[in-house]
């Protein structure tokens, strides 16, 4: 996804200045087992025409440097160890030659079960204010899934083949998969599985078994814990089972789903998925696929244990199941570094023509955006309006759904929900809208206080006040037009000036666009 640079001409920026310039940026990914960084220089063109507002997208992307793997470091179960962190940040932009001063845009991304510590949020602002003005989340497993399968690929593979992809990351706790259709995503699930789930040395002695991994094991008859002595045909038969039935939840069909979940009762974190699409291809990033691309199969427990963990086996038990099964399976476009290639950049817009909001609700940071768009009306008969009433209430439905899988409930906003498309927004249909909306955000989300509302046409006051009706005094509503947002961009909402012109920095994770 290329990012969009634009600024307003308020700004004083000059073209010839931007035009063909190249920019610096930073990725640092915060996981189960690890740490890493990357800073990547981005070449920015102009795409806009002179008569209209700036606006500038990613036109080359070049990888400065890549980190080392670090173990990520904690102070105990439920702590991050924020000084050692920024040890490992700062050193590697040492190593890298970058300077605060020299950082533009960037992303700090915590993931995997990293992200329910304690201190995560406090963390990752603390990185974002001392490494620069960057896009920042404390990543869930659905979250998670989603930057990962970008940043592997799986949505322009899924655009490309017009089918259903899906990406799998694995790391040291969990497997996030992400399935994308015709560059959507329609669905995400997360496995307990992962290659730091048990930990032991070379000679089989078991060092640590996870929580989240204990209920599988002793419901399919694998007696193991810390402390004990393991052959490393047992550790073998574990990775091939847990890798079989990953596939097999995908594969076998809806039918089979009910059996599945009898038999793997504690393996899936959270929701199941509600049906699972045929899928055409697969891809696997994270830990696991750079080892299954990488690594031959381990043949004894010496050169499993090589990380102390059970990583290499399971990545070598996937490539053989995935083999052996009929899946059509290609290479992601990033592995390890799937998450972290998102690079925060910066655009700038003015909302809008019309705006409903209180001026005392703002600013709002970092707030992430989901998309919702409209197609044009079919004019016409009553059966006709009928079934896009039903279509718009599916759609609501749907992208509601996903914000709550993806984003945080108790947040206040949770996010941004941006309306675009060429419906046309007549009276009725403006207010069938509000009707619906009102609904579905107070369903998902009864605690948030803040709805924020961005669109691309000039319709902001009228929807504004249509939804402040509804809501009432439950809700607060914040509606500007005029912006252009897209699914998975963070958007900055300034305070007002020269009356209720709201500036709005929009941005974008930058993923490359380099075909396979």
């Amino acid at each position: 996804m290329a990012a969009r640079i634009g600024y307003p001409v308020w700004l004083g920026m000059g073209d010839a200045k931007m035009d063909g310039s190249w920019i610096t940026s930073a990725g640092i990914d915060i996981g189960t087992s690890t740490t890493k960084l990357i800073v990547s220089r981005l070449k920015l063109v102009r795409t806009s025409s002179a008569l209209s507002l700036p606006r500038y997208e990613i036109a080359e992307r070049e990888l400065m440097y890549a980190s080392p793997i670090h173990a990520t470091p904690l102070t105990g179960a439920d702590q991050i160890d924020a000084d050692r962190v920024w040890a490992i940040v700062s050193g590697e932009l040492d190593k890298a030659e970058v300077g605060k001063g020299d950082l533009k845009s960037g992303a700090v991304i915590i993931t995997g079960e990293t992200a329910t510590k304690t201190n995560a949020r406090a963390i990752v602002h603390r990185l974002a204010d001392r490494a620069g003005d960057f896009v920042v989340a404390a990543a869930g497993a659905d979250l998670e899934a989603y930057l990962a399968g970008k940043g592997a690929g799986a949505d322009r593979r899924s655009l490309r083949i017009r089918g259903a992809v899906v990406n799998i990351d694995i790391g040291g706790g969990t497997a996030n998969a992400a399935i994308f259709r015709r560059g959507k995503l329609i669905g995400t699930i997360t496995f307990h599985i992962g290659g730091r789930l048990i930990q032991l040395d070379e000679t089989g002695m078991i060092r640590y078994v996870a929580p989240s991994i204990r209920t599988w094991l002793g419901a399919n008859g694998y007696r193991i814990e810390a402390g004990i002595v393991v052959a490393f045909s047992m550790i073998k038969d574990i990775c091939y089972a847990l890798s079989r039935e990953m596939l097999r939840y995908f594969i076998g069909g809806n039918v089979a789903l009910t059996d599945w979940h009898r038999n793997n009762n504690g393996l899936i974190a959270g929701q199941s998925l509600e049906q699972v699409p045929e899928i055409e291809e697969w891809m696997v990033s994270g830990g696991i696929g750079k080892l299954i691309q990488e690594r031959a199969a381990p043949a004894n427990l010496a050169e499993m244990a090589i990380h102390h963990d059970i990583g290499p086996l399971l990545a070598s038990a996937l490539r053989d199941c995935m083999q052996a099964s009929s899946l059509r399976v290609v290479d992601a476009d990033e592995t390890v570094r799937a998450t972290v290639i998102g690079a925060g950049m910066q655009s700038m817009e003015i909302g809008g023509a019309t705006v409903h909001l209180d001026p005392k609700l703002l600013p709002i940071r970092n707030l992430p955006v989901l998309k919702l768009e409209l197609s044009a009306a079919n004019e016409g008969r009553e059966e006709v309006v009928r079934l896009e009433a039903v279509r718009l209430e599916a759609e609501l439905e749907d992208t509601l759904r996903t914000a709550f899988n993806l984003f945080d409930p108790e947040a206040v906003p949770p996010f941004a929900l941006a309306i675009t498309g060429t419906r046309t927004m007549n009276y009725a249909f403006l207010q069938h809208l509000a009707d619906r909306l009102e609904s579905r955000f107070t369903h998902y989300f009864p605690r948030s206080g803040i709805m924020v509302v961005v669109c691309e046409r000039d319709i902001a006051q009228a929807l504004g006040q249509a939804l402040q009706r509804r809501c009432e005094k439950r809700l607060k509503v914040i509606c500007i037009d005029q912006i252009r947002v897209e699914h998975g961009d963070y958007i900055d909402l300034g305070e007002p000036v020269s009356g209720m012109m709201i500036p709005v920095v929009v941005k974008t994770l930058a993923f490359p666009n380099g075909a396979r």
